[in-house]
């Protein structure tokens, strides 16, 4: 499969979507997310895939939307017509379609059955941010900083960050990292847990591999499930999650790969799992 603004690689069961625009700062166009999506399916598709890792080519995760801003210096357009993704956006409202294809990106990431890891240098903007919330889990380097970005542009996030954020950080930080439109050092990011590793540059790919291949230790249909279930149990009651738990484990008492977890401990080996 061919791709113009981002890159697709699958390698020992670890697929890594990388954003391919180094001269801009990666910033998002229209061509970048109808392509990330196409990739994001493609992953969902692949059985021999177990992880699925984000990032950005060059010295930037994402630096948000792509603007114009010399065409509206020189009063060329609107600053509304600068962006290249809000005229689809509006297109998009008028034709009723609510869901952009930002917010059909969030969703794929959410609803991928596989773990997500954001590996995050540099500048973090935007509907940048939001597609590294949207990932399970995020490894930082330490040059890396985060900003909501939408409300210096006159908008509110629409990629999900106002769901994902607090459920990742809290109430309180979520409405500072908000509404300030500040950026958050690396740092300040891995105290309040935006980020679960803080790395040196030079170190950010190994541990993000390191990360990714730990994750693959367990079953496939366990991963799963895991997934789908810590994410639904932030809208249930506790009664009702441990109900689900029982039935997970109904199903899972009975897969082979459940199975080989077992034995592959008993035996003391590395396990070999059949996604089955």
């Amino acid at each position: 499969m061919t791709f113009q603004d981002i890159i697709l690689r699958k390698e020992d069961h670890i697929a890594t979507i990388v954003f391919n625009r180094p001269e801009k700062l990666n910033a998002l166009t229209r061509r970048m997310m109808e392509e990330v999506e196409t990739a994001i399916s493609d992953v969902a598709n692949d059985n021999n895939v177990r992880v699925l890792v984000l990032t950005g080519e060059g010295r930037a995760f994402c630096s948000g939307a792509d603007f114009n801003f010399s065409d509206i210096r020189e009063g060329k357009v609107k600053p509304r017509l600068a962006e290249e993704l809000g005229r689809h956006s509006e297109e998009n409202w008028r034709q009723g379609r609510l869901l952009s294809m930002l917010a059909r990106a969030t969703s794929a990431l959410q609803h991928l059955d596989k773990p997500t890891i954001a590996m995050i240098r540099g500048d973090v903007v935007g509907g940048g941010f939001g597609l590294a919330l949207a990932c399970d889990m995020r490894v930082g380097a330490d040059n890396a900083r985060f900003m909501v970005g939408y409300p210096r542009v006159g908008s509110v996030p629409n990629m999900g960050e106002m769901w994902l954020l607090p459920h990742i950080v809290g109430l309180g930080k979520t409405l500072e990292l908000i509404m300030t439109s500040e950026f958050c050092s690396a740092e300040e990011a891995y105290r309040i847990g935006l980020l679960n590793r803080l790395v040196a540059p030079d170190q950010l790919e190994q541990e993000t591999m390191k990360l990714a291949n730990g994750l693959m230790k367990i079953p496939p249909i366990t991963q799963r499930f895991l997934k789908m279930h810590i994410y639904g149990a932030l809208g249930s009651s506790l009664e009702t999650s441990m109900a689900f738990s029982s039935a997970c484990n109904f199903i899972l008492n009975r897969s082979e790969d459940g199975d080989e977890a077992i034995r592959a401990l008993a035996e003391k080996r590395a396990p070999v799992f059949k996604n089955g």
